[in-house]
């Protein structure tokens, strides 16, 4: 895009963003009832200069509140949780299979103080509030919580860079060896169990972003029905009737509810119902 074509292009995005806060403005001064409606700002996928974020069909998990920027990929059963930014608006992100990015963690890249692209391998754990900017991650590593992995930087396979720890620009963190500090130094070397875990926490977050998704993914029917399923197991007397997985629904039968489900509705006196559900939610009005 030219210069001056980029020019019109933000001209006429003023003009209209000025027109639509006229516009709202005169909305807001002929309202009755006054409403302020709040929008949440977040959105998962978001293109720059032309290129969407890439996400495998097989992906684990982007909660609703994560965001992919630009030039990034996302590999088999990987994930990224609430809050993450993965930003590759200068540069590429590619991240790779079974890898998490934790909990309001940011991955970045460099193109004007050096030209870095950020790589993640797999099985990798990136933990909340983690920083990766600019730099390669191996397979089978861990950053902990709040650490930082800058500029040029390389955690190789089989590495632990504890939480709160810096890795400085260019620092190379050795296979097999924990690093800790600021600046962040080698202490010691890992052992085979722990090695072994890495594996096992990459494998246990993968299977946690499943249930997420799963739960992400439902509509608002399905909450409720969630909701009434499952205050209908705190209320009910475990001597009264069960309901049981793969039952046959019968249904409302005459306008008399269920079958087998007769004290789950006011049959004689519907009057009495509307009371009983009156003071059901005050209490729970009350509880909360």
């Amino acid at each position: 895009m030219t210069s001056i074509s980029a020019r019109v292009v933000v001209a006429a995005s003023n003009a209209a963003r000025k027109m639509g806060q006229a516009l709202d403005g005169m909305g807001h001064s002929m309202e009755v009832c006054k409403y302020t409606e709040k929008l949440v700002p977040s959105t998962r996928f978001v293109a720059v200069d032309g290129v969407a974020p890439t996400v495998s069909e097989s992906a684990a998990f982007v909660a609703p509140s994560a965001n992919m920027i630009g030039d990034v990929s996302l590999g088999k059963n990987s994930s990224v949780w609430y809050g993450a930014t993965v930003r590759g608006d200068v540069n590429k992100i590619a991240i790779g299979e079974n890898s998490s990015i934790g909990d309001r963690a940011v991955v970045h890249v460099a193109k004007i103080q050096g030209d870095f692209a950020t790589t993640i391998g797999d099985n990798v754990v990136v933990g909340p509030g983690a920083i990766i900017h600019a730099a390669t991650l191996g397979n089978s590593c861990v950053v902990g919580a709040s650490a930082q992995v800058l500029d040029g930087a390389i955690v190789e396979d089989n590495a632990v860079v504890s939480p709160g720890a810096v890795v400085t620009p260019g620092t190379t963190v050795k296979t097999g060896e924990v690093w800790a500090g600021t600046p962040a130094k080698s202490v010691r070397k890992l052992t085979v169990e722990e090695i072994a875990s890495i594996l096992e926490s990459a494998n246990s977050t993968t299977e946690l972003a499943a249930a997420h998704a799963t739960e992400c993914a439902k509509d608002y029917k399905q909450l409720a029905a969630d909701e009434e399923a499952w205050e209908d197991k705190e209320e009910r007397d475990p001597d009264y009737w069960q309901p049981t997985e793969g039952q046959e629904d019968f249904g409302d039968v005459l306008g008399q509810g269920a079958p087998g489900r007769i004290f789950d509705s006011t049959l004689s006196n519907p009057e009495e119902g509307i009371k009983y559900m009156h003071k059901k939610e005050k209490a729970k009005a009350a509880s909360s």
